[in-house]
């Protein structure tokens, strides 16, 4: 195999013209169906999965019992790839197939192998998994609010941020609702008022803000 070309989001800086895999690399793909348990929460990760195509979500059971989902994952991008070098490497998530879906899986060995000969790799590698912990920080803050209008305000806000005040969200009620770690009548009380106070409009996945300043005073 001379080339294996997923432009990994952290990993897309690498020229598309190199090499990014040696041709004696050791590695396997397996297919799984849509609605598909790829992996779940505990299930050992002793090797590098890369999402080659198709979409997948994660997902949590909390301390309480509650599902809780954590995020969208779209072709191509690793599955924790951090937890190939924890001490307890387990995936902390359930793992399931939107679509069906391509996973790519690299022995550990031969990760470690990659970094020492891909100095390019290793790099990449190393940004993603950083550029992932600012990322669940950022969960973090959202699951520490305590309303439900703090919650999908800090959300909103994070959009705004980079899309400016009119932007879509690829999740419907339901799986805003196990994002949020809340229940979905709940979810929809609060937008609703949200929608009668005038703060944000809603159009199906469109979603605009009409006032900053309220948006940001739910933030409690």
């Amino acid at each position: 195999m001379n080339k294996i070309d997923p432009e990994w989001s952290d990993f897309n800086n690498i020229d598309e013209g190199d090499n990014i895999f040696p041709s004696d690399l050791k590695y396997s793909i397996k297919a799984y169906n849509k609605n598909a348990v790829i992996f779940r929460q505990g299930d050992m990760c002793d090797a590098l999965y890369i999402l080659m195509t198709g979409s997948v979500k994660t997902e949590m059971i909390t301390e309480n019992g509650n599902l809780l989902g954590v995020e969208i994952i779209n072709a191509p991008r690793p599955l924790a790839p951090a937890f190939i070098f924890s001490s307890n490497n387990r995936f902390p998530v359930d793992v399931t197939a939107i679509e069906d879906v391509e996973i790519l899986r690299i022995p550990k060995d031969e990760v470690m192998r990659l970094m020492t000969t891909h100095p390019d790799f290793m790099q990449q590698f190393l940004k993603h998994n950083a550029n992932r912990t600012q990322f669940l920080t950022n969960r973090l803050q959202l699951l520490s609010i305590k309303t439900i209008k703090g919650k999908i305000a800090h959300f909103l806000l994070e959009q705004a941020d980079v899309e400016g005040d009119t932007f879509r969200i690829n999740r419907n009620q339901t799986e805003l609702a196990e994002f949020f770690g809340v229940a979905r009548p709940s979810l929809a009380r609060s937008l609703s008022e949200m929608i009668e106070d005038r703060v944000i409009e809603v159009n199906k996945k469109e979603y605009k803000v009409l006032d900053m300043k309220k948006l940001k005073e739910l933030l409690v």
